[in-house]
């Protein structure tokens, strides 16, 4: 009986890929990764793909595949998959939100801290600049103690932030689409508000949503103008969820008074506008880049497929309808 073939379409940790060996053929590149004229030639053949987020995995594949069933994505966001496509060719789509977590809660805290306490500034500046001042009243930041964080996105990543952030004594209010409920509420320490509610009262605004259509420019004109003169902006989540020329425009007014991004509209560019701003801490999407959660990642991603192809539903499976159909 012939294995089935498995399509890693971008280099991730082959360790975690090893329990597959004697249940799957695994098609893995030679470089970064396969080429669009490679795809459309090994899309024909193969039962799954590991799909790795931030990387579109483009729908004319989606069309051109008759064998596909399944793809595990590498990642918890799955923008870079059209799901809905997918669920109408009956092709099971998969997410490993788990190892995501907590790398990501951490970066998170990092760049709060980076940020309102001035850090990557003055690194910066002491690197690259003679004659930086010192003294009791040079380089002032913000303390986080006693602030309020507006957590926009209470799922796992939020609510990780949400703890670590208490811990360092931050009044923390939430705005997600579901509430959570009172029992979480309590042992989270945190309200919900209205998303206008929040923006207002927010010191720090963390944002932690998939991108979605709905959540596309969330934070927009109207949020910016709603919020509390000199905020603070954190994006870990996806960079098409925040305008960045409305972004530049309140950073250039003053009236946010720092962002910390790893994450960016149209990812490798960033505004050149954002690049000089040195209240403006900057990081290239690494939320996730630890080596234990890479490569536990990977684990996860052929977990997925273990589970499917043993004949079983993947416990994180985003269009469960899929196995409704007929």
């Amino acid at each position: 009986m012939n294995k089935p073939k498995v399509l890693v379409t971008y280099r991730i940790p082959r360790e975690g890929l090893r329990m597959l060996d004697d249940l799957a053929e695994v098609i893995y590149p030679e470089n970064e990764r396969f080429t669009v004229e490679e795809l459309h030639t090994l899309v024909e053949e193969i039962e799954a793909a590991i799909t790795v987020f931030g990387i579109p995995f483009p729908d004319e594949l989606l069309e051109k595949s008759g064998s596909l069933r399944i793809i595990s994505n590498y990642g918890a966001g799955v923008d870079n998959i059209n799901v809905e496509l997918a669920t109408q060719k009956g092709i099971v789509v998969t997410n490993t939100p788990d190892p995501v977590t907590i790398p990501t809660a951490e970066l998170t805290i990092g760049l709060m801290i980076a940020l309102m306490r001035r850090v990557a500034e003055c690194h910066y500046k002491l690197h690259s600049e003679k004659g930086l001042k010192w003294g009791v009243m040079e380089n002032l930041g913000r303390g986080l103690n006693d602030k309020v964080l507006g957590i926009i996105g209470m799922g796992r990543i939020g609510k990780a932030t949400a703890v670590r952030a208490r811990a360092l004594g931050m009044d923390i209010v939430y705005h997600n689409r579901h509430r959570l409920d009172e029992k979480m509420e309590r042992e989270l320490d945190t309200t919900w508000m209205p998303l206008p509610g929040l923006l207002q009262t927010a010191d720090v605004i963390s944002l932690h949503t998939p991108l979605t259509k709905q959540t596309h420019h969330l934070i927009n004109r109207e949020a910016f103008d709603r919020m509390k003169p000199g905020v603070f902006l954190v994006n870990t989540s996806r960079g098409p969820v925040v305008d960045e020329k409305e972004l530049v425009r309140n950073l250039e007014n003053g009236k946010v008074a720092g962002a910390a991004l790893d994450v960016y509209e149209n990812e490798p560019h960033i505004p050149e506008a954002l690049l000089k701003m040195v209240q403006v801490v900057l990081v290239p999407h690494i939320g996730t880049a630890t080596v234990e959660t890479r490569e536990e990642i990977s684990r996860a991603a052929a977990e997925n497929l273990l589970v499917f192809f043993r004949g079983g539903k993947p416990r994180n499976t985003v269009n469960p309808e899929v196995f409704n159909k007929d």
